[in-house]
């Protein structure tokens, strides 16, 4: 099984970027009045504005923490940026981000294409990178926006967001612990079927259809086999987390707080239940910001405890999961943690 643990690194501190623009969840499925479905799916609004990248958002969010941190952007000397939306086939958006972000050229710069299980993923990467000593602070970017075409056709269940997780080497601190995995045979549960090497673009791809679920789409938008992802999820995340406290002998109830991808609400209060988290222990994002893809962890974290510090450490314990298939859970402690304001931008 893939478990990881890399010593020597903490993360330093939190930071969100959204667009100020708030959309109020609509039912698009003609079976659901809109209050039947933000209380199934448990997204009352989400911030979506399509002047913004993903770029975009990570780079206020960025500035924002760099600052809070009171960092010195010479020392910076990784980052790496996940996102399913990146600003364009070629070249990466990381080295975009590094040379906006007025980073040294000295610094790594790279891309990690990954959608719900991409914090954690992106974490590993990063910490892997530093937990030799060799580079002392990178940050990690991750998000989703302007997911394709006009918001309009997204399912409305999505919000934007770019989320930057600041990362340094620290000798002798525990570090952080991983479980993952992945299941390609299910690459199609979620899934834009047009646009890549399989797939290639042609006009037909922006013809606009009705799908089984009653959602209209064309083959840019991303569709989802619901049932699939709602049997994977509360399937396979507790197992995760459970393989993960067992290996490195932690105690779940003894964990300050759990933090999910934010799917939905069904799944995750299933996966709660399962792992017998009291509400106390969850930390949410989906009620205000909707699923904000590999943001939703970080955007949890942040939303929750806005323009704070934790300065006691407590313990946290993350999954990512979905589209790949594929999901990745992290065990961490957080100490002198700076949690920046959100940033909402217009």
């Amino acid at each position: 099984m893939a478990f990881i643990e890399l010593k020597n690194i903490r993360i330093a501190g939190f930071s969100a970027g959204v667009p100020k623009k708030v959309i109020k969840t609509k039912s698009r499925n003609p079976k659901y009045t809109d209050e039947e479905f933000v209380k199934s799916v448990g997204v009352e609004e989400k911030h979506i504005d399509d002047k913004f990248t993903t770029s975009d958002l990570c780079y206020f969010a960025a500035e924002q923490l760099i600052t809070d941190l009171g960092w010195d952007k010479k020392e910076i000397e990784a980052l790496i940026f996940v996102s399913q939306f990146r600003d364009y086939i070629l070249p990466a958006t990381a080295p975009i981000l590094q040379d906006r972000l007025g980073l040294s050229k000295e610094c790594y710069a790279s891309d990690i294409a990954l959608g719900c299980s991409g914090w954690v993923y992106g974490l590993s990467s990063l910490a892997s990178l530093m937990t030799n000593g060799n580079i002392k602070k990178g940050l990690l970017l991750v998000g989703d926006a302007r997911r394709l075409q006009d918001s309009s056709f997204n399912d409305p269940l999505f919000g934007y967001a770019g989320c930057v997780t600041a990362v340094e080497f620290k000798e002798g601190d525990e570090g952080i612990k991983f479980h993952f995995g992945s299941d390609g045979s299910g690459y199609d549960a979620i899934i834009i079927p047009d646009g890549g090497a399989r797939n290639q673009f042609t006009l037909s791809t922006l013809d606009v259809h009705e799908d089984e679920d009653g959602i209209k789409r064309n083959r840019l938008n991303s569709f989802m086999k619901g049932l699939d992802v709602f049997s994977f999820a509360i399937s396979t995340v507790p197992k995760s987390i459970k393989a993960l406290s067992q290996k490195y002998g932690i105690d779940l109830s003894n964990v300050d707080y759990m933090v999910l991808h934010q799917a939905n609400l069904k799944i995750n209060q299933l996966i709660q239940k399962k792992l017998k988290f009291e509400d106390s222990r969850v930390l949410n994002s989906l009620n205000k910001y909707g699923n904000t893809s590999s943001a939703s962890i970080p955007m949890s974290i942040v939303a929750s405890t806005n323009n704070e510090t934790y300065k006691a450490e407590k313990s946290f314990i993350t999954c990512g999961f979905g589209v790949g298939l594929s999901w990745g859970t992290a065990y961490f402690q957080l100490k002198d943690c700076v949690i920046s304001q959100i940033v909402e931008v217009e």
